[in-house]
């Protein structure tokens, strides 16, 4: 398939993109997007970044929308199951789980802690906090994370669980930690290095954990979702340590791993959640547009996008990306490195990004059902992906997926300028209120 190419004439694409497309200023004006959501009981919110202040506030508005007004049952985020779930007990209102906001988001401390950690997030939780008090215990909300990175905080999560409710499946957990404790907390590269060698392998250890944490758990009683989140963290562990066996191979092996994992949990939460379910996803562009529709799918990868829609099309899937053309962000020169608010250099000549620019209007939401009855969007875009590591100078080299748009998502937030989030965590005084807080409606 073509991909659209520096120096193409946009002219009258442009003229018939600003045609179809619907103007964004308010939370009303998500009226089209809402109206194609519908009874759909998935619906998928991307980003570009994950250190956009704008993102995070129109998939507020859009969440808070159909929460209010559809009844959505939680918002899954790419996030740790541990941290997650702490802002989960907090908005539902249990006991011994935070008095503010603030304090509650203060305990995501795992690089990169901004894309949780942020005055964003806080407008949302405390949103979500109130909401839920006017619903019983089991109609509340939820927020949880479902992303595998989190095997240390989930395995201290069941250990001092399991102290209380099962001794015998302790000794396994403990078994565990004993046969990692010697690789440390490098995020899983000393073992995946060591089993990649052949030298050691933990696997049998994280399985008999699962085996007799399954075999026991009807026994555990009591709180219906401590036990769910118990058995969510030892499924992060079990899924955690194959992620960091397959890290070290070539090829797209740890990729499936991590996004499978994210569709399983998925899958769990709405069961958890009963029959009429309805889930609101927050994550990056890359997991939540379909794979099939970029050169992801060349690459023998899948994604969150992709397997939603294939497993639980029939019970309605919307996914929304969002992209914009210029502006700042949050992000770190590498892994682990300290933030620092980026400049977003204007978007290359022949993206998607300048093309909705060139429109000369400055947001606006698209519907791929419009974009697929024109020919010329029948072409691949380049499409701008900035991650949590961001080199703008090195932009011209990378960060773009070649997208064809309207299959990789039923609908696209466009934002023309944006700037970088807000985090809780900086130097200078990180309780101080940004001026602007809270955005939006």
């Amino acid at each position: 398939m073509a991909t659209i190419t520096i120096g193409e004439n946009f002219s009258e694409t442009g003229k018939l993109l600003k045609k179809i497309s619907h103007k964004l200023e308010l939370a009303s004006d998500l009226d089209p997007l809402m109206e194609l959501i519908g009874d759909a009981r998935y619906v998928l919110l991307g980003e570009a970044s994950h250190g956009t202040h704008e993102y995070y506030t129109w998939r507020t508005r859009l969440s808070k929308r159909l929460i209010a007004e559809k009844g959505f049952s939680f918002i899954a985020v790419e996030g740790d199951w541990p941290d997650c779930y702490r802002v989960n007990r907090f908005i539902k209102g249990y006991d011994n789980a935070g008095t503010t906001a603030i304090d509650v988001l203060k305990e995501f401390n795992r690089w990169p802690t901004w894309m949780w950690a942020n005055w964003e997030i806080v407008q949302l939780v405390e949103w979500l906090q109130k909401h839920n008090k006017n619903f019983p215990a089991n109609k509340r909300t939820g927020f949880y994370g479902i992303d595998v990175y989190s095997f240390w905080e989930s395995m201290e999560f069941l250990l001092q669980y399991l102290k209380q409710k099962d001794p015998e499946t302790l000794k396994a957990a403990e078994k565990v930690v004993q046969c990692f404790e010697p690789y440390g907390k490098d995020e899983g590269r000393s073992y995946a290095r060591a089993t990649y060698a052949s030298l050691a392998s933990c696997e049998d250890e994280i399985v008999q954990m699962l085996s007799r944490l399954r075999k026991n758990i009807a026994k555990y009683n009591t709180d219906y979702e401590a036990v769910f989140s118990a058995s969510q963290n030892a499924l992060v562990a079990v899924n955690a340590e194959k992620y960091y066996r397959a890290m070290v191979k070539a090829g797209a092996e740890s990729w499936n791993i991590r996004d499978t994992h994210m569709v399983d949990t998925l899958s769990r939460l709405m069961e958890f959640h009963g029959p009429k379910a309805k889930a609101i996803v927050w994550e990056h562009n890359t997991h939540i547009g379909d794979a099939r529709a970029t050169d992801m799918k060349r690459e023998g990868m899948v994604n969150v996008g992709q397997l939603v829609k294939e497993q639980s099309d029939a019970l309605g899937v919307v996914r929304v990306g969002f992209g914009s053309y210029k502006g700042s962000v949050i992000a770190g020169r590498e892994w682990g490195a300290p933030l620092q608010r980026m400049k977003i250099p204007p978007a290359r000549d022949g993206s998607w990004e300048k093309l909705l620019h060139d429109t000369g209007k400055k947001n606006m939401l698209l519907l791929s059902r419009d974009l697929a009855k024109e020919k010329v969007f029948q072409k691949k875009f380049d499409h701008r992906a900035i991650g949590v590591v961001y080199n703008p100078e090195f932009e011209r080299y990378g960060n773009y997926v070649p997208s064809l748009i309207p299959e990789r998502y039923e609908a696209f937030i466009f934002l023309d300028e944006t700037m970088g989030l807000h985090p809780l965590q900086v130097k200078d005084n990180p309780d101080q209120i940004p001026e602007t807080y809270p955005w939006g409606e």
